[in-house]
């Protein structure tokens, strides 16, 4: 899995720190993640998932190590940088949704498109193109409280994709959802990553959930401890 055109990670170590305890979560972890694949981080609690989300999103930083997107570094951005790149290159989708309840579908879309330059049309084209992907454009103006559990989650799912990040990070995206819904959003996060090229990754502790991506790890206090192909 060796190239320059998705994550690398180069001995990242992740302590924190509380008082005069410290508690280390990675210690000199070394993985590629390519541009294209679709990974799911499987795990107990505790034992470093949302972490590494955290750290490859550039919303946390390591203690010590180096981590390069494209070939180039990211974990030693300045903020302000840190904060363009995120805004272009990653989108975010929660177990919760994390949708602004006194917005539209369409305006929750909008939001990540305030963050850079962009003419009035090109966001509306945008916006609408991307509800149109997850199947929404008739809810375009609906309230997130006049919308169901799964379609509240095309909304997010929409919002990531508005500004055509390359890689998609997923906490949890199926957890408030049953099971028919569920497989309608997996369904959806596996069309952008096959027919799309996004990037895919996504913390689960389902393993049926894990079966969509091309790749499932295994995650254990902070150590990968099984790596295996997922089902297709």
């Amino acid at each position: 899995m060796g190239n320059n055109t998705g994550f690398k990670l180069v001995s990242v170590s992740k302590v924190y720190q509380r008082g005069a305890e410290s508690t280390a979560i990675f210690d000199e972890l070394n993985m590629d993640i390519p541009q294209g694949l679709f990974l799911a981080l499987m795990g107990p609690s505790g034992s470093g998932k949302t972490t590494l989300l955290n750290l490859l999103a550039g919303v946390d930083r390591p203690s010590s190590g180096q981590i390069l997107f494209g070939g180039k570094r990211i974990d030693d951005m300045p903020q302000a940088a840190m904060s363009e790149w995120r805004a272009r290159n990653v989108g975010f989708i929660f177990q919760s949704y994390n949708l602004l309840p006194m917005l539209s579908a369409e305006q929750n879309v909008s939001l990540p498109l305030s963050l850079v330059r962009m003419a009035a049309g090109e966001r509306k084209r945008r916006v609408a193109s991307a509800l149109d992907l997850v199947g929404l454009s008739h809810r375009a103006r609906h309230m997130p409280s006049q919308l169901s559990g799964g379609e509240q989650q095309r909304v997010a799912i929409a919002r990531a994709i508005v500004g055509d990040a390359p890689v998609l990070l997923c906490d949890e995206p199926t957890g408030n959802l049953d099971r028919a819904v569920a497989s309608e959003v997996l369904d959806l996060l596996r069309d952008l990553n096959r027919e799309l090229g996004k990037t895919v990754v996504m913390v689960t502790h389902d393993q049926r959930a894990a079966g969509y991506a091309t790749l499932g790890m295994q995650l254990d206090k902070g150590r990968f401890v099984d790596m295996a192909l997922a089902a297709a």
